[in-house]
């Protein structure tokens, strides 16, 4: 069960409007740290909004490659006081074993959290990720309409005007989860958790995207499978590169309303 927790806080401002200063409650989404421990070991402390903590510790360890399926992790869960600010993830015996180098690496720096740049990481990257084989085709009308149902899910977003969020759909393009955070990392990695854990990995095949797409969300992507990622602003050059190696499609709407895309134009179809 997941530990709700408030998302907004509400805070005192002061905003200057033709010359003089008026006194105004706005709710600012919170942002707190989120320890993942591995195998008893702290593996990860993300900032991120409060919620979802065993969706989010599951799409981060997704996209790490430290699992491969839900049967792969034994438990996930608060520690023993409940604390929603730490998240044990224990893995079943034979993925331990496969995935020690990754467990046992000192100084650790997470391959998906933001902060990582430069061209030499697509080498890296690599290793833990496989091209889209996906053969999926929508046409443009499609992914407007799906690049537009996302702010009517963005609660959060409404009343802080500083939250992220992340949308999965199926391949009858129906939702298959919605996540909102600070991080733009994070909202992906919860939304992402949410259909690892409930088995319909298998079925997602779009993600809409509140941000830019970089590199490190285009791993996450890679990781769960999913052929098509927009997003509602354009993408980093290196996350192109990286979609393009991986076979995957990435687009963005357009300021006049339409729809960019930068690789994997053959997903999209006209009209």
């Amino acid at each position: 069960m997941e530990v709700q927790v408030n998302s907004a806080e509400i805070h005192h401002v002061l905003c200057c409007q033709d010359g003089t200063f008026q006194a105004y409650e706005q709710e600012l989404v919170e942002e707190e740290p989120l320890l993942i421990r591995v195998e008893g070991n702290s593996y990860s402390v993300v900032m991120r909004t409060p919620g979802e903590e065993n969706f989010h510790a599951a799409g981060f360890c997704l996209a790490e490659g430290l699992v491969d399926e839900p049967e792969d992790i034994e438990t996930i869960g608060y520690c023993d006081q409940m604390d929603s600010s730490v998240v044990l993830v224990t893995l079943q015996p034979a993925r331990r074993k496969k995935v020690e180098d990754l467990l046992q690496r000192r100084g650790f720096v997470s391959q998906t959290s933001c902060g990582i740049c430069g061209k030499e990481m697509i080498r890296d990257l690599c290793q833990i990720l496989a091209p889209v084989t996906d053969k999926m085709k929508i046409n443009v009308r499609q992914a407007l309409e799906c690049a537009n149902e996302l702010p009517r899910h963005q609660r959060l977003y409404k009343i802080t005007h500083g939250s992220h969020a992340a949308m999965i759909f199926d391949g009858e393009l129906h939702v298959l989860a919605v996540s909102e955070d600070v991080g733009r990392h994070n909202a992906l990695d919860k939304a992402i958790g949410k259909v690892f854990l409930g088995r319909k990995l298998q079925n997602a095949r779009l993600a809409v995207l509140s941000s830019r797409i970089s590199y490190e969300l285009v791993q996450k992507a890679a990781r769960a499978h999913l052929p098509i990622l927009i997003s509602l602003s354009r993408p980093t050059a290196l996350a192109v590169e990286l979609g393009r190696t991986l076979n995957m499609t990435l687009a963005c709407l357009s300021r006049e309303g339409g729809l960019c895309v930068f690789c994997g134009e053959e997903a999209l179809l006209e009209g």
